[in-house]
């Protein structure tokens, strides 16, 4: 039944009374349009979560190789351990071992003493088998070499050296990544060389010292190790040239990202617990990712370039920080997942914040026992626990964030002190005593 439309007594705008078929129209639409609503933030959410999960393994690579070019510190860690790896000193050793008996005549040494033997007046017969000490000669004279070599390389002036060339030479990662010709690490062609010029030079004067005078006049040629070869070095050299340029600011988009996928979403928590798994997915699927890439690293290495442990030891030495980082952003996501599900309606979310109140109200009804009551103060954290709850995990998110290369033992720490903050002004929260009674006449209602 239509019901007439009243007007305000002094005059204003007449106001209309709906109908019930009206209101219930109204009621309709309105749903309908809180749903479309609700679909349009889940489709919002839902892309910027794809972008998010395509983007979170390339931010983490983009972010270690900005550190490794703009970090001269981080660099030298990364590459100091090199020196002292066994292998990688076996096969340093071995090639220079090589290139320095390469560069010793031995058939002038051998056709010198014949020649000597045979102004002496020496018989025949032994002036002829004078030739036949080359073999023996070169092997004599590789072993002698091949000790002075192993003693310099697994010396502490190998490793000085090593580190030194690295530090004054941080440019080399960037001539390997952008193919410059420059510096102690090269990129030539599809390979990537070291230079060892120091090392050989320290070889050359112990050798001269150790009564080999002509390993002075060994040339200075040759002194390069291949460290790397690949036939997609160009196209790496590449990607990383894209990662470096975005290395600063992709990861920074990738938390926007993350941020705005949980704010568009209708369910916040919900959206926060799949976001959190996504990444933790995609750490894995980078971490399976660099495993296979050694495997193929490894492969692409030919034996006669560089022995098969030497080239593990240098793949392995020169990602550990990389597959540290995606380690720790794992364990993160981790983290932030199961927080997120405890925050949850869920029957073992409940259970465990259940048992989690009554231990710190047993903690703080112990303290209140004990004589120790938090009165005003406890009530004020009682009052306002979830703000000081998430001011403490804001801390908490912000100290990871401001720390410099975090790894999971950092990660370990920060979540602890978190716990353990809470736990405390949980317990303090529970020590608060009973409330004070109201003052005398408080109650009293005034007279008539």
């Amino acid at each position: 039944m239509q019901t007439p439309a009243s007007s305000d007594t002094g005059g204003g705008a007449a106001r209309h009374v709906l109908t019930a078929q009206e209101h219930a129209e109204y009621d309709r639409l309105r749903r309908a349009a809180a749903v479309r609503h609700r679909r349009a933030r889940y489709v919002g959410a839902s892309l910027l979560l794809l972008l998010t999960l395509l983007l979170a393994p390339l931010a983490v690579v983009a972010a270690w190789v900005d550190s490794e070019v703009s970090d001269t510190d981080r660099y030298v860690q990364t590459v100091a351990p090199l020196a002292s790896e066994p292998a990688v000193q076996d096969a340093v050793t071995d090639r220079l071992t090589t290139r320095v008996v390469a560069n010793v005549d031995v058939e002038s040494v051998t056709t010198a003493l014949g020649k000597a033997l045979a102004d002496a007046g020496a018989p025949p017969a032994v002036v002829d088998r004078t030739g036949a000490l080359a073999g023996p000669l070169r092997s004599a004279v590789t072993d002698v070499v091949h000790r002075v070599v192993d003693r310099v390389v697994t010396s502490d002036v190998f490793d000085e050296a090593w580190v030194a060339a690295n530090r004054r030479a941080h440019t080399a990662v960037v001539n390997v990544l952008t193919g410059s010709d420059s510096g102690a690490v090269r990129a030539e062609g599809d390979t990537v060389e070291l230079d060892l010029g120091t090392v050989v030079d320290e070889v050359k004067k112990r050798l001269v010292d150790a009564g080999f005078e002509k390993a002075s006049a060994i040339p200075a040629v040759d002194r390069q190790i291949t460290l790397f070869q690949a036939d997609e070095l160009s196209r790496a050299q590449n990607a990383m040239r894209l990662l470096d340029v975005l290395g600063t600011w992709l990861p920074v988009v990738t938390v926007v990202l993350a941020a705005l996928t949980v704010w568009t979403a209708p369910r916040h928590r919900l959206m926060l617990l799949i976001t959190a798994v996504g990444v933790g997915v995609m750490m894995v699927v980078l971490l399976v990712a660099l495993a296979v890439a050694r495997r193929v690293y490894l492969d692409a290495v030919p034996p006669s370039t560089l022995p098969a442990d030497a080239a593990a030891a240098i793949y392995d030495t020169f990602v550990r920080f990389l597959r540290d980082s995606t380690r720790t952003l794992l364990v993160v996501a981790v983290i932030t997942a199961l927080a997120a599900y405890l925050y949850g309606p869920g029957r073992g979310a409940r259970g465990v914040r259940r048992l989690s109140e009554r231990g710190t109200t047993a903690a703080g009804r112990s303290l209140e026992h004990a004589g120790l009551r938090t009165g005003l103060t406890g009530r004020w954290l009682d009052a306002h626990r979830p703000w000081t709850t998430g001011i403490v995990i804001a801390a908490g998110a912000l100290t990871l964030l401001l720390w410099n290369y975090p790894t999971v033992g950092v990660v370990a720490l920060v979540l602890g002190l978190v716990l353990l903050v809470l736990v405390v002004l949980a317990v303090l929260a529970a020590a608060r005593g009973p409330a004070p009674a109201p003052a005398d006449g408080a109650h009293l209602r005034a007279g008539p």
